[in-house]
């Protein structure tokens, strides 16, 4: 995968960094928000997209 298409999940809670995916750029203008388990907060939390 490459770089420019890499992105940060934190979690909402905790704001920690914890999973790393891809996004096509061109398709989606908006931050992604998925519902992932956090292993800090020990449950499942919403992750938002982060800055680079």
């Amino acid at each position: 995968m490459s770089q420019d298409r890499l992105i940060k999940l934190a979690c909402q809670d905790c704001k920690r960094i914890n999973y790393r995916t891809g996004k096509n750029k061109k398709k989606v203008e908006r931050k992604i928000e998925l519902k992932k388990f956090c292993k800090w907060c020990k449950g499942h939390r919403v992750h938002k997209e982060m800055k680079k």
